[in-house]
């Protein structure tokens, strides 16, 4: 019988990635609160995770978009298509609205002192007009090479919308360079998945030494802030899922009761997985065989939404930078605010249905509102401690996500008259 082959390194990379950023995070706690303030010598062990994820999120952000946005055929939208679209977008700013506002209320992270350099007390923020018009990019290239957010958000999309108007064009020549557009897009968007994946890797030891320096400088008041956090985030999803999701179904004559007893099955496995894209098969069956959803609605719906409606992460995002604000120091007034929204809702059609990937776009949206997250600065403590717990806020966050699919899935079949009803008796 041949032996298994086992490399040295199998004790650290064969345990789950969810189970070693934990063991990480609460190893980095033990340490931090034992060796106290002496323990930031192991700081640059953390810079090195902040650097690795910098690098990756223009590209992902970048790719992403573009994909999503070309992969919505103009010419196959129709009613089905537009309805689901403007519900998938609609529950988004319901869902980071009520995130901001929750995190308004419960402010987690006030009074969080934590090392570094922190932002202004109070941010600069341009006016209305003057956000809207900074949307639409003079120069492409620089916007990327400055990692200016909605600037490549706005480019990444109108490019991609393009490319799905040429893939059906009549001329073979633009039909064709399109497809091959839409193919690297892709390719190279499924490569920083994978990167992101290695980056992953090393998170437990960033992670480590990140929470270590926090709690090493700040001992164990460090714990209420990442509590509250949590329950934040938990109560927002709660009510986005009973109150915002029960009102849509029940103005359509649907009851969310018989809703959430034929989609349990798709909520739990996404709520584990992590993944949207991974839970898609288990949310067709659900759709069809327990919502009566036919085929010719939930085969378009249900991959877009899995692409571009991430109700939860969306809110996550708007609980996250209040987070962030709050624990070094800043404010975010009204028009900034509005800014996380308009982000975060643009940038859901371009995250990636993978676990950790609400993490790698929250940089995005706090770089949107002026926080750098920078080795060494406050904000990029802040950013550890969401990081060092986001796999707890992932799985409540993606169940979120895909329950939102199957919400507006059953809804458009049913104004679409094609909704089998007697599943819903």
């Amino acid at each position: 019988m041949e032996r298994k082959r086992t490399g040295v390194l199998d004790w650290y990379f064969k345990p789950n990635l969810l189970l070693r950023i934990l063991i990480g995070l609460i190893i980095g706690v033990i340490v931090g609160l034992i060796v106290g303030p002496k323990i930031e010598v192991i700081s640059p062990l953390g810079d090195l995770l902040i650097r690795l994820l910098k690098m990756i999120v223009v590209p992902v952000i970048f790719f992403s978009l573009i994909t999503g946005a070309a992969s919505i055929s103009p010419y196959r939208l129709g009613r089905v298509g537009i309805k689901i679209i403007v519900y998938y977008l609609v529950t988004t700013v319901f869902a980071v609205i009520i995130g901001l506002i929750l995190a308004n209320i419960f402010k987690p992270g006030l009074g969080l002192a934590l090392p570094g350099e922190a932002p202004g007390k109070e941010l600069t923020a341009p006016s209305v007009i003057q956000t809207l018009l900074n949307i639409i990019p003079t120069n492409p290239v620089d916007s990327l090479a400055k990692g200016d957010v909605l600037p490549i958000i706005f480019f990444a999309l109108i490019f991609g919308i393009a490319i799905s108007v040429l893939k059906e064009s009549k001329d073979e020549r633009l039909r064709e360079g399109a497809n091959l557009v839409y193919k690297f897009s892709d390719a190279a968007a499924e490569i920083m998945y994978k990167i992101v994946g290695g980056v992953l890797q090393y998170a437990p030891i960033g992670v480590f030494a990140l929470i270590a320096v926090v709690f090493g400088k700040q001992g164990s008041k460090a714990f209420g802030p990442l509590g509250m956090v949590t329950l934040t985030i938990y109560i927002g999803l709660a009510i986005q899922l009973f109150i915002v999701y029960g009102a849509f179904l029940s103005a359509f004559g649907l009851s969310l009761i018989k809703f959430l007893k034929g989609a349990k099955e798709a909520m739990i496995t996404a709520f584990v997985t992590r993944s949207s894209n991974a839970t898609l098969p288990i949310t067709m069956k659900n759709t069809d065989e327990n919502l009566g959803v036919p085929k010719s609605i939930y085969s378009f719906t249900l991959p877009l939404g899995a692409t571009i409606n991430m109700d939860g992460t969306c809110l996550y995002q708007g609980v996250c930078t209040l987070f962030v604000a709050f624990a070094v120091g800043a404010k975010l007034g009204f028009s900034q605010q509005m800014i996380v929204v308009l982000t975060a809702t643009l940038a859901s059609i371009g995250t990636a249905g993978v676990p950790g990937a609400g993490a790698i776009m929250l940089l995005m949206v706090l770089n949107s509102v002026g926080f750098k997250v920078e080795a060494g600065t406050a904000v990029a403590a802040a950013y550890a401690m969401i990081l060092g717990i986001d796999a707890i806020l992932d799985m409540g966050r993606t169940c979120l996500n895909v329950t939102g699919d199957m919400v507006g899935t059953s809804i458009v079949a049913k104004t679409e008259k094609e909704l089998d009803l007697s599943k819903w008796k």
